[in-house]
């Protein structure tokens, strides 16, 4: 089941941020660059009507997962869609690379010329626990889903990657009636509402990479010999513009 991760808000930007992993507390490392530069691959290969790339050589192991692109020198959000459901990552990077990119309904889609301002991050869902109550988890540290009822009495779900409410400068209330909001929640926020919703809570491995980073490792040695091994340019089989640079 697909899911929206972010708010619409102009994010604040840690530029320090770019290709370093955020590593679990304990636990092997999973999220790497190199899915960064394959989402890149995959959402050029759409965009230009090419065969997808071949299939990476990072894990496979299946993983709930969300990939998220942002825009320009002030990151501005253009698409953060991804699944709760655990995916293989070659299949569930390569779906959620285009729909976070083409079906995010809060945007238009991304487009060619967008490309040279990308940047586009990959983050692994784990740890998922249930929380005793609406405030039972620690900004900066969890993301949260609540599930809640709507004015119509029907059961709806949303959720706020880990690093939205430090980004946005919520308190844990105002990230809660904020997730309403997104949710469709149209009524008063009352505190009966926020004390019957379902929370749980859950960490992710955060990577990000620039399009020029991902053109900077395009153009390195040995993925130029690994793409004309492979029958095609580009890390695993893209096509990249040294035109848009």
């Amino acid at each position: 089941m697909s899911s929206s991760c972010c708010g619409s808000k102009k994010q604040k930007v840690n530029h320090n941020q770019a290709m370093v992993p955020t590593a679990q507390p304990s636990g092997k490392m999973i999220a790497s660059p190199e899915m960064c530069f394959y989402c890149f691959d995959v959402l050029y290969c759409h965009l230009y009507s090419l065969e997808q790339p071949r299939a990476p050589s990072f894990s496979n192991e299946a993983f709930p997962l969300f990939v998220t692109w942002k825009i320009g020198r002030d990151f501005r959000l253009r698409g953060c869609i991804g699944t709760f459901d655990a995916m293989n990552l070659h299949s569930g990077l390569r779906e959620y690379s285009i729909t976070s990119a083409i079906k995010d309904s809060r945007f238009n889609p991304i487009s060619k010329d967008e490309l040279p301002r990308l940047h586009v991050s990959v983050s692994i869902l784990r740890h998922f626990e249930n929380g005793n109550d609406f405030m039972d988890w620690e900004i900066g540290v969890h993301g949260i889903r609540i599930e809640f009822l709507n004015d119509h009495g029907s059961r709806r779900t949303a959720t706020f990657l880990p690093e939205v409410a430090p980004e946005q400068g919520w308190d844990h209330i105002q990230t809660i009636d904020s997730l309403l909001r997104k949710g469709g929640y149209k009524g008063p926020v009352t505190p009966e509402l926020r004390r019957s919703i379902r929370l749980t809570r859950y960490q992710s491995e955060k990577v990000s990479v620039s399009y020029q980073e991902y053109l900077n490792m395009w153009r390195a040695p040995r993925y130029g010999d690994l793409a004309s091994s492979g029958g095609g340019s580009g890390m695993y089989g893209a096509t990249a513009s040294d035109g848009q640079c």
